[in-house]
């Protein structure tokens, strides 16, 4: 996931003309093109099938979606044969007070494309940003729900050189979290994860995972000390 993250910056710095991802608002902060939505879909055996010493062969596309709203689309393959895809979304934030994470907040920046595709993920992610949607786990009427758990983040490890909780050590924690209450060491072959905040160093995040009786569909809730959700999963 990392290497796909930094594809799709690089992708979008080259799409705006840049020569590196060093984005700005248009009074000179710095601004992220923060991860809002990742979708990972394993193909066939999956990532189960991956083996020391094979090639992992990487094929990456980018699109607009709006002026302010980008996606890539990630193809693996080993000897041709798919194992997974990947879909991240992502939109330009910045900080409205110095070095406070929880002061994330949307900015435009927008571009001069013409042209914008469509994304389901992208979709979902505002519906739920909107809050037109609830959290997702209270709507399970027959389900499983385990203990929840509190996890701190290492600022040395699990932030990035932004000073913010990097979108994969977000999906760390909802592996920790399965492997920890499920007793099940494989992830579902279907994650869809919804970011919608960050947290302060030194904070602590509440897990809360819910198995639904139906499919088996694994839901989870990420929330920072002050009570906002932070991040939404949905796994089948």
């Amino acid at each position: 996931m990392k290497e796909l993250g930094h594809r799709h910056w690089l992708m979008l710095a080259l799409r705006l003309g840049m020569d590196n991802a060093d984005f700005r608002t248009s009074d000179g902060r710095e601004a992220y093109a923060s991860i809002c939505a990742s979708l990972l879909e394993e193909r066939g055996e999956g990532l189960q099938v991956v083996k020391a010493n094979d090639v992992l062969e990487i094929r990456s596309s980018f699109f607009f979606l709006s002026k302010n709203r980008h996606c890539s689309h990630h193809r693996m393959t080993i000897d041709g044969y798919g194992v997974c895809e990947v879909e991240l979304v992502s939109t330009f934030v910045a900080r409205r007070k110095e070095n406070d994470n929880h002061s994330l907040a949307r900015v435009d920046q927008g571009c001069d494309i013409g042209t914008f595709a469509t994304s389901r993920l992208a979709d979902t992610a505002s519906v739920i940003r909107r809050q037109a949607l609830e959290a997702s786990l209270d709507g399970e009427v027959q389900a499983t729900r385990f203990p929840e758990f509190s996890f701190t983040p290492d600022p040395q490890h699990d932030f990035n050189g932004a000073g913010l909780l990097y979108f994969v050590n977000f999906q760390a924690i909802f592996s920790r979290a399965v492997t920890m209450l499920t007793a099940n060491a494989q992830l579902p072959k279907h994650r869809e994860v919804f970011f919608l905040g960050n947290l302060r160093p030194g904070e602590d995040v509440k897990v809360t995972l819910v198995k639904g009786e139906g499919e088996g569909v694994l839901s989870c809730r990420m929330t920072r000390p002050d009570g906002k959700i932070i991040a939404l999963f949905k796994a089948v």
